[in-house]
């Protein structure tokens, strides 16, 4: 979790760490990268330490940086912004200094760094909203720059969104109708519509999770990360906030009982399946052993059993003629003592 304190960094955090395979679609879109979504994902440190004036150390935390690992492997930087900042450009510079000098490499008095590929995702955005940042840099060696592109999370309706699986926007699709949230709270017909909205959300979601696009636990993550989102941004319009969270939160429940029901019955049926198997093969050791046949033997022909559960059936057997013999042999006593002694006529 940030320690920036905003519940929609919050959800970015956790959206990446538990799904990070939602983000390569969004890296080819911002990027034009044309990665398959199988690549491996490493994160790196997202907290960073700056030395400032007077030898104090700050704690700066970036919102996502990781690598794509592959030949070449890149870097990337994500921010996550829901307000207006000034600063950011700023920030930006600072992070992508630091994740340079963090894997930088020094060769015969030559610094070598490498800046990442940085992007924004901006949850609000409005007509002086840029398509895409820049940082300039004026050094004795001449001037540097690199763009920094803007995503604007508003900019995708529910289509594109599922066409190009840009799923990792889903929960942050509430804020396209912030600027409605009062219509909506007094008027029941344009309630129905955002109602309809998130239904459909649900359903296609369901649908990818039952076709394995996505996994169950991606599918719930994004509608529960939905929830979360919806509680903080609507928590002043009930209507609003409760309409769409039952909408999300029904659909967990009956999906995952549904999941869990089916799993159930499968992994029961599968496990009586095999229980039956193990026993008729224990069952056919048992009477090997009984028979006179010797382990080796009986090894080569059930080798369905490991050596350690025939170890336990033949000792089973060798206790089972234990206790068989003395049972013999405490008969043949008992005999022996209920028959009369014989006297010998000489005496």
């Amino acid at each position: 979790m940030s320690d920036r304190g905003s519940i929609y960094d919050d959800v970015f955090h956790t959206l990446l760490n538990d799904c990070s395979e939602l983000i390569i679609p969004v890296i080819n879109e911002v990027f034009g990268e044309r990665y398959s979504g199988k690549e491996q994902i490493e994160f790196t440190p997202n907290e960073h330490y700056m030395n400032t004036q007077g030898g104090h150390t700050e704690k700066r935390i970036t919102d996502a940086s990781f690598q794509i690992l592959g030949s070449p492997g890149k870097k990337y930087h994500w921010e996550c912004q829901s307000t207006k900042d000034d600063s950011m450009l700023v920030r930006f510079f600072e992070y992508d200094t630091q994740i340079a000098l963090d894997q930088g490499k020094i060769k015969d008095y030559v610094l070598t760094v490498e800046f990442p590929h940085s992007a924004v995702l901006f949850l609000r955005c409005d007509e002086n909203t840029p398509d895409q940042m820049k940082i300039e840099m004026k050094t004795p060696g001449g001037d540097v720059s690199y763009d920094i592109p803007v995503m604007k999370s508003q900019n995708y309706s529910l289509d594109e969104i599922f066409e190009k699986k840009l799923l990792f926007l889903i929960p942050f699709h509430i804020f396209s109708h912030e600027s409605q949230f009062k219509v909506y709270n007094t008027d029941e017909e344009s309630m129905y519509e955002l109602l309809q909205e998130y239904l459909y959300i649900s359903e296609q979601l369901d649908v990818m999770a039952e076709v394995g696009e996505i996994s169950e636990y991606a599918r719930c993550t994004m509608l529960d990360l939905s929830n979360r989102v919806i509680e903080q941004i609507a928590k002043n319009y009930d209507n609003v906030r409760e309409g769409v969270k039952k909408v999300m939160a029904g659909h967990i429940l009956e999906y995952e009982a549904k999941t869990i029901l089916n799993q159930g019955i499968a992994q029961g049926i599968a496990q009586g399946i095999d229980l039956g198997k193990k026993e008729e093969a224990l069952n056919n050791a048992r009477n090997f052993f009984l028979d006179g046949v010797k382990f080796e033997t009986v090894r080569k022909n059930i080798q369905s059993l490991t050596e350690e559960e025939l170890t336990e059936v033949y000792a089973e057997v060798q206790g089972m003629r234990i206790q068989l013999r003395g049972k013999q042999e405490k008969s043949v006593e008992q005999k022996m003592q209920k028959q009369p002694m014989k006297k010998d006529p000489k005496l």
